[in-house]
């Protein structure tokens, strides 16, 4: 495997994965408003400088992403009582619920439908496992430790 087939590899993964946590009727999220909920998921609590840092992207675009997500009801903010010009962000209560729901879909039937076959799609399932205990970590860990 070269770099070119590691990224198409990586590709159709994350297809996969949107195919298993997507259901009709989920919510849609810009890019940039998952990457900055996807960050605030993994660190509550950040201030929005923090989440630019962290993400890339300019303060701007992170305070206006946070604040449509705020209005959405998917985070909050509070004043930073430390610092009152800081704001802290954190993912609601239902958005982790739902992030944790999500989660929790299995994946079997998406991978049968991908390769077309029960067989094939159990040692796909087997070898994702293995590369998972490999290459994550953090396995087992859920959405907010990860």
């Amino acid at each position: 495997m070269d770099g070119g087939e590691l990224h198409r590899l990586g590709k159709r993964l994350i297809d996969l994965s949107r195919q298993v946590t997507g259901e009709p009727g989920d919510l849609t999220l810009t890019p940039g408003e998952a990457a900055v909920l996807e960050d605030v998921i993994k660190h509550p609590n950040g201030s929005v400088s923090e989440i630019s840092t962290r993400t890339g992207f300019v303060q701007s675009h992170v305070s206006a992403s946070v604040s449509r997500l705020k209005r959405r009801r998917l985070l909050a903010t509070a004043g930073d009582p430390r610092d009152g010009r800081r704001t802290r962000v954190r993912a609601t209560r239902d958005t982790l619920r739902a992030v944790d729901r999500r989660g929790e879909r299995g994946i079997d039937g998406t991978v049968r439908d991908a390769v077309g076959d029960t067989t094939k799609a159990g040692r796909v399932t087997a070898l994702l496992d293995e590369l998972a205990d490999l290459l994550l970590p953090d396995r087992g860990a859920t959405a907010r430790e990860a």
